[in-house]
């Protein structure tokens, strides 16, 4: 019985272990792994990490989720006031395919693009285990707000704290 239940547990550890060992990488002041997205409106593939040049807002969240569409009208707002000073918000849906059409329906309200979670290879980033999660990239590829640490939603006055002054630096 020891042997079934140490045997197990080193499974489950190494299972986690693997699970984990992209977000274990992921840290603050650090450059974010590569993340493809395919858009939904235009069926545009994009990288993002690297130097950009460009702020961007990495948004998980989904039509089911309260929390994420309560934040998405402070995303928008902020999105339509800075985007021409570099910014990009990319959300990406965690609904399953079949709810396509309820992500589109949802989606007509924001000028940002929306990507489905099948589409998208965010492997980099870790297992997306809450929502909503939000992830902030400067101009230069560094990671300044990993979606899997502090409070996961966002709204005007966090958006205006983080991401404000990665637009002013150079």
């Amino acid at each position: 019985m020891r042997c079934i239940n140490k045997n197990f547990i080193t499974l489950i550890f190494a299972i986690l272990t693997l699970t984990f060992a992209n977000a274990a990488d992921l840290a603050v002041g650090k450059p974010i792994p590569a993340i493809q997205v395919k858009f939904l409106d235009n069926n545009q593939t994009v990288q993002i990490g690297g130097k950009t040049g460009k702020v961007t807002i990495i948004n998980f969240w989904a039509t089911w989720c309260a929390p994420c569409r309560s934040e998405m009208p402070a995303l928008q707002s902020y999105y339509e006031k800075h985007k021409a000073e570099g910014l990009e918000i990319i959300a990406i849906s965690m609904d399953d395919p079949k709810d396509i059409e309820q992500v589109r329906k949802v989606s007509q309200s924001f000028t940002f693009p929306v990507a489905m979670k099948n589409d998208c290879d965010y492997k980099g980033l870790g297992r997306v285990w809450r929502m909503p999660s939000t992830f902030v990239v400067d101009r230069n590829g560094i990671l300044q707000k990993n979606g899997h640490v502090g409070q996961p939603t966002v709204d005007l006055e966090i958006l205006e704290t983080v991401v404000t002054p990665l637009l002013h630096k150079p």
